[in-house]
């Protein structure tokens, strides 16, 4: 077989293989190559720059000894796939579930995830989203200090694991959305910078340097990003990757990455033949990011949208720190759940400054909304996750709304293991500094940091669900309360039309309840610790509620903290 691999500035090259080193030959644009008769499939290899290694290939495809280790020939013909009636899915309409394989299950693989498929193919969620699965240094990582983005974790099951959970989930009727981190590498065990310019040398954000998208030689930079975007699609039958942290991707080109990126996904959508999806996570409240490539946007099929998330949060939780000050009134939510955003040009005060733009004429199902996921609760010093009180109230404002909504695993029944920051640095600098790190990248947010280390051991036990909770009574509840919103939601066409000028919103002077109107259906939502009653025309039919409730000639009497759907 062929080897290669992109060394520009290189003078040598050679490759470690079956025992012995072969110089490379060089060639057009700094790629050198070398055939090796007697490798294939499974054989050890890595390469020496100019004497320095041995190094892991860039675009290694396992990494069986981890990221320190040599990398391994993998053939993706071996695997036997299953899922060839499979058309894909739309993201419209659709409903999310995130997860990470690492805690999802007591086993931590791909395995074991499998295992519960029936449980979201009983909640009725369309997709799963995964949480990064390239190599990481040691056991246990969320994921974003991944290397090797070509490999998959040898401890959740390496490439045939992942293919095998794709093919399973298909199988079952839901789509995969992988996770992927191109906005940096992580620290430990990054060996791309011997091999050629790969970063801009500079800090590009709070986890690393920034990757050279613009810089010189970056034309094979991008494509190092876009190639493997492309085999997650491709050759893993992944149905739409989510992009993080896309404001943390430095490129002054006239054509930004990620266009060229949607560019090259709609192309391989056409020669398979379903729908491939990219959503991006964006701070930047622009919606050029979800506006087409022909209309002058970046083309992404949607992007996360934290102001839902922070909004819901504030009407359930009542917290009013941080990053949250802005959101704190039920009046701020009447806005998102019209207009999609808050910050649309406003002034936001944890930025001291104006932020976003209008989103007129994006349909909801562009902006991927949540009450949880792995940021907002991993982010809190104890990852302490809402209650079940919030959770039912959230659930009913989120799964009627215009956007697509996402979950966060575990929350549809409740649970009550924390979702903690952890890690396993090799080295002891990186490892007994991550505490320290992680307070500082939350300096300003209104937490009073006292958290668990990250190093710790427990800290990643901990956070493993629990799924004996779902036999108990209070969750077992919730979870039923998540099926039928989820149920309603595909039941009725008005819960999932993504047109905002359609929503209707009506607020309490006083701030105790909140009316959302989709088309003849009423959402109607009381916050207040004390029941109220809500001026609906006599004759409403209930449809759904987390909790008795009364119709009278004055209106819907709701208890405290409530919520009801009718028509």
């Amino acid at each position: 077989m062929i080897f290669e691999v992109w060394a520009p500035k290189a003078t040598a090259v050679e490759i470690d293989v079956l025992g012995g080193r072969r110089a490379m030959s060089p060639g057009e644009g700094g790629w050198w190559t070398a055939e090796v008769e007697d490798a294939g499939h499974g054989t050890r290899y890595a390469f020496l720059v100019d004497g320095d290694g041995p190094y892991p290939d860039p675009r290694s495809r396992r990494q069986p000894e981890g990221v320190f280790g040599p990398s391994a020939v993998y053939d993706h013909a071996r695997f036997t796939w299953s899922d060839h009636d499979w058309k894909g899915r739309d993201l419209r309409g659709a409903v999310i579930y995130e997860l990470h394989i690492g805690t999802f299950t007591t086993e931590g693989t791909f395995a074991a995830a499998i295992e519960k498929l029936p449980h979201l193919v009983e909640l009725s969620v369309d997709f799963v989203e995964v949480m990064p699965v390239a190599p990481v240094p040691g056991g246990r990582n969320w994921g974003y200090d991944g290397v090797d983005l070509y490999a998959v974790n040898e401890t959740y099951g390496g490439p045939d694991g992942l293919k095998s959970f794709v093919d399973a989930c298909h199988r079952a009727g839901i789509g995969v959305i992988l996770d992927v981190v191109y906005n940096h590498l992580g620290p430990s065990g990054n060996f791309l910078r011997p091999f050629g310019p790969y970063f801009a040398g500079f800090e590009g954000s709070f986890w690393g340097e920034a990757v050279n998208l613009d810089g010189p030689d970056s034309d094979e930079v991008r494509r190092y990003f876009i190639g493997n975007a492309l085999q997650w699609l491709r050759d893993y039958h992944i149905d739409g990757l989510r992009l993080d942290a896309v404001h943390a991707l430095h490129d002054r080109r006239a054509t930004h990455l990620l266009a060229e990126l949607a560019e090259e996904v709609d192309v391989l959508a056409c020669s398979v033949g379903r729908p491939l999806s990219l959503i991006a996570e964006s701070d930047l409240n622009d919606p050029r990011m979800v506006r087409s490539l022909d209309a002058g946007g970046l083309g992404m099929t949607a992007q996360w949208n934290d102001d839902v998330h922070h909004a819901l949060h504030c009407a359930v939780s009542g917290e009013s720190h941080g990053y949250y000050r802005d959101f704190a009134q039920l009046s701020v939510l009447a806005k998102v759940l019209t207009h999609g955003v808050v910050h649309d040009g406003s002034y936001s005060s944890f930025r001291s400054r104006t932020h976003g733009a209008p989103f007129a004429g994006v349909p909801g199902h562009r902006l991927v909304a949540c009450l949880q996921n792995h940021d907002q609760i991993g982010n809190r010093p104890a990852g302490d996750r809402l209650p079940i009180p919030a959770l039912k109230l959230g659930a009913g404002l989120l799964l009627t709304s215009p956007f697509t909504p996402m979950l966060f695993m575990g929350e549809e029944w409740g649970a009550g293991s924390p979702f903690l920051f952890f890690s396993d640095h090799v080295e002891p600098h990186l490892r007994d500094t991550e505490g320290a790190r992680r307070q500082h990248e939350f300096d300003g947010f209104g937490y009073v940091w006292e958290a668990p280390n990250p190093s710790d051991e427990e800290s990643f036990l901990r956070s493993k669900l629990d799924w004996s909770e779902v036999k108990e009574e209070a969750h077992w509840s919730l979870l039923c309360w998540y099926r039928d919103l989820i149920a309603l939601r595909k039941a009725l066409p008005e819960l999932s039309d993504p047109r905002l000028d359609r929503v209707r919103v009506e607020l309490d002077p006083l701030g105790k309840w909140l009316l959302m109107w989709r088309g003849s259906i009423a959402v109607t939502v009381n916050f207040s610790l004390e029941s109220v009653t809500l001026p609906l025309p006599a004759g409403t039919i209930l449809l759904a509620s987390d909790d008795p409730v009364t119709s009278d000639g004055a209106g819907l009497r709701l208890p405290a903290q409530s919520l009801a759907i009718t028509r």
